[in-house]
């Protein structure tokens, strides 16, 4: 599974990103990805148009779990435990690495359990607060979004448990599975919340959204269960330990603290716009459009940044044992390149053809063609920040590795303040629209991840700058190659796209797709950018007809 893709004589080589590994965790994510975004349309489907303000409660009900599952199974936890997880494992054995795990799950679960009950206690405040504009102009939203937030807090229980024993598998080389498990929570919450929701309001009005409240607790534990086999058969037997005071348990809360900040900045933004977009002149609709463009933003940013960063981390971490060597800096500048060539060209696809694709995606039912065009500004705002969203997800956790964790930290800060400050000013001072919330998203990743990568060329004494400019380049060049040909696609099949049938319109969108992404690809061939051929023999070995590649 972790079969390097070039030539790989030493055992240090052997810890290098593999296109074949890439892959396996890229599908696994496509799929839950593509599922999470089924579960968004056909919450759409149901509640767009005029049940977009009852929709826009489960929204923000949901924020607060949402923000702490992306942080978790994405980002702190996640992070720290495979860290010291496979240095331990690397130092002391498997059956040290194993007993730090069984002393971690039990205090996650004590924890856990505890922030689960006081945010039930403490729902109608935390709402309250996460909400403030619908507290005088909509009390009727604030008080079913506390309803619905009571049932969902148990949720960050079980993401949490999740998160480790994602840690733990990746971390003993086991991708797929972990990768997988966020598909059986999206099919499970669409398959329960829908059944529940229906037996409760056949018609899916305001009270079925209970049933889908139901069904995201239904999902997680689905998320968690789906993985307890693979860990089994990796090995691990769970036992209660309560003797936290272990060097490892330390090292994990160490490092996990700083990670709970730095690595939170996206989900601290969402939440953010999710705050002030409450304080908007339009009341029913503004969280719903954010939170719908954001889905589209994280497919990408799944599929490449998260997977890369699946990957990447464990190595990092083992090679971190023996220092900041050149085998440490051609991974991490591995991962950035693997990024760029995919997340470049899906923010140009998503600024330039937005319209189109929401309206392939969302407009259906009660889902309009208002609701089509604001989604659509969102998605533009957002996409400016898609490629440094997923870099950051690649150079924070290697930062991490190394046991620099303050750094990441103090950049967070900084590009929170950034983030407050631009709402602030487009939402009280110039009152512009929620698309400028979006805005505000992107250029506060630009700022961390551009202090980021900074910080890490004067820690390690440079990360391959000149290798990383010269292959970015080539991307811009393959780029505006592939934004040509969106803008002759908007002139030509897709000028009437709005009078189109489904049918036609997903055939002239596709045609336009695949003819970007051809002339992006060839572009890039063309420029001789090694990703690529990466990428081509990932898909001969795959079609069967690689092995001489």
């Amino acid at each position: 599974m972790n079969e390097p893709v070039g030539p790989a004589p030493t055992d240090a080589a052997k810890e290098r990103v593999g296109a074949r590994t890439f892959g396996i965790v890229t599908l696994a994510i496509l799929s839950s990805r593509v599922l999470g975004l089924a579960r968004e349309m056909f919450l759409a489907y149901l509640y767009g148009g005029e049940k977009r303000k009852w929709f826009d409660c489960f929204i923000a009900a949901f924020r607060l779990p949402n923000m702490l599952r992306d942080l978790f199974a994405e980002g702190a936890l996640s992070t720290a435990f495979v860290t010291t997880f496979s240095k331990r494992a690397q130092t002391e054995g498997d059956q040290s690495a194993w007993t730090l795990a069984s002393k971690m799950l039990t205090l996650a679960t004590v924890a856990m359990s505890a922030i689960s009950i006081l945010g039930i206690v403490f729902a109608r405040p935390i709402t309250k607060l996460m909400a403030m504009g619908w507290v005088d102009a909509a009390p009727d939203k604030i008080e079913f979004t506390i309803e619905l937030a009571r049932i969902m807090y148990p949720f960050i229980l079980l993401v949490s448990l999740a998160a480790l024993v994602m840690g733990m598998l990746n971390a003993k080389k086991v991708f797929g599975m972990p990768a997988m498990a966020s598909t059986f929570f999206n099919i499970f919450s669409i398959i329960g919340g829908g059944l529940i929701g229906w037996w409760m309001d056949p018609a899916f009005g305001k009270t079925s959204l209970i049933g889908f409240a139901i069904g995201t607790l239904i999902g997680g534990l689905a998320q968690l269960g789906v993985q307890l086999p693979s860990l089994r058969r990796a090995g691990y037997r769970f036992y209660l330990d309560f003797n936290w005071r272990d060097s490892g348990v330390r090292k994990v809360l160490q490092l996990m603290w700083p990670a709970v900040l730095s690595g939170s900045v996206v989900q601290v933004n969402v939440l953010m716009n999710s705050i002030f977009a409450s304080y908007l002149t339009v009341k029913d609709g503004p969280v719903m459009w954010l939170n719908n463009s954001f889905r589209l933003i994280q497919l990408p940013l799944g599929l490449f940044g998260v997977a890369v960063a699946t990957i990447t981390l464990p190595a990092m971490s083992r090679l971190a044992t023996e220092g900041i060597t050149e085998d440490f800096k051609q991974t991490l500048a591995r991962g950035l390149k693997l990024v760029f060539l995919m997340t470049l060209p899906s923010a140009v696809g998503m600024a330039l053809l937005a319209e189109p694709i929401i309206s392939i995606i969302y407009q259906r039912g009660r889902f309009s063609a208002e609701d089509t065009a604001m989604t659509a500004l969102a998605l533009r705002s957002y996409a400016w920040g898609l490629v440094f969203y997923s870099g950051i997800k690649v150079l924070q956790p290697a930062f991490y590795a190394i046991e620099r964790r303050y750094i990441p930290l103090l950049v967070s800060i900084a590009a929170v303040i950034v983030s407050v400050g631009l709402n602030y000013l487009t939402v009280y001072r110039w009152k512009l629209g929620h698309e400028y919330l979006a805005l505000g998203t992107s250029l506060s990743a630009i700022v961390n991840f551009t202090l980021l990568f900074l910080a890490m060329r004067t820690v390690a004494r440079g990360i391959r700058g000149h290798e990383l400019g010269r292959n970015f380049l080539k991307l811009g060049v393959s780029c505006a190659a592939m934004a040509a040909v969106c803008w002759a696609g908007q002139l030509t099949i897709l000028h009437n796209f709005s009078q189109q049938h489904l049918l036609q319109k997903i055939l002239t969108l596709g045609v336009t797709i695949s003819l970007a992404a051809g002339v992006y690809f060839l572009a890039n061939a063309l420029l001789r950018n090694e990703e690529v051929g990466d990428m081509r023999r990932l898909v001969m070995r795959k079609l069967g007809r690689g092995k001489r590649a």
